[in-house]
């Protein structure tokens, strides 16, 4: 990868990039209240679980997805993957999550003119944004390959994980930095499994995790939004 693309990459995936996912734990917190996640083996387990059953299953191959539709300039793809992604957000919680982050990185990558009038015109045609389409629109934009877009969301995402074990289980600082390190052969191979996936394959049914983050909506004490 050149050294510009890659820059662009690490301001993607960075968590100081202003667009709110410090304020997310994705289900982990109600996770947390229940007893399911307690220590590093049980934050682990729970994170490895969720990479491989949700996000490596449906998250991540829709950004695949619109990744090749932002770079063809091809609107019906990018509002059927958008349209779908959307829709498969299954509580009040993670469809304002979604919506929300993706808003604010749209937002400011419009602020900072990081893509032509065309690429502009795919994001405008859209109702709503979510945060899978305003990333994959910035990703090409910024001419970041596709492969290093993919592993970048994935990383991001993981690294947010173990940032709320951090504040909440709560983890060392050492603990978190060893279950990151942990996970990257594990982020490899949600990302050959995103890539390599058919249409038909791509599946979002996790009612466990739908159902903790329902009961996040009324948990007494919390720290995140969902």
């Amino acid at each position: 990868m050149q050294a510009t693309a890659l820059l662009h990459l690490l301001q993607l995936a960075s968590p100081s990039l202003p667009i709110g996912a410090y304020s997310y734990s994705q289900g982990l917190e109600a996770a947390m209240e229940k007893g399911l996640v307690s220590d590093e083996a049980s934050a682990r387990k729970w994170i490895t679980a969720t990479l491989h059953h949700v996000v490596a299953r449906f998250e991540a191959p829709v950004l695949w997805r619109l990744l090749h539709a932002f770079a063809a300039r091809d609107l019906a793809a990018v509002t059927l993957w958008t349209e779908r992604f959307v829709a498969a957000r299954d509580t009040a919680e993670f469809r304002a999550e979604t919506i929300q982050m993706g808003y604010s990185l749209a937002k400011l990558a419009n602020e900072l003119d990081v893509a032509d009038g065309t690429l502009l015109s795919l994001l405008e045609a859209q109702p709503e944004v979510p945060l899978p389409t305003a990333l994959a629109y910035a990703a090409v934009g910024l001419d970041v390959p596709h492969e290093a877009a993919l592993l970048g969301m994935l990383f991001s995402w993981a690294e947010n994980q173990v940032l709320v074990c951090v504040k909440s289980v709560p983890l060392g600082q050492v603990s978190g930095q060893r279950l990151l390190l942990s996970l990257q052969p594990e982020l490899e191979r949600a990302a050959q499994t995103a890539m390599y996936l058919s249409d038909e394959e791509l599946s979002n049914w996790s009612p466990g995790l739908s159902l903790l983050s329902m009961q996040h909506e009324v948990q007494y004490s919390r720290l995140y939004r969902s």
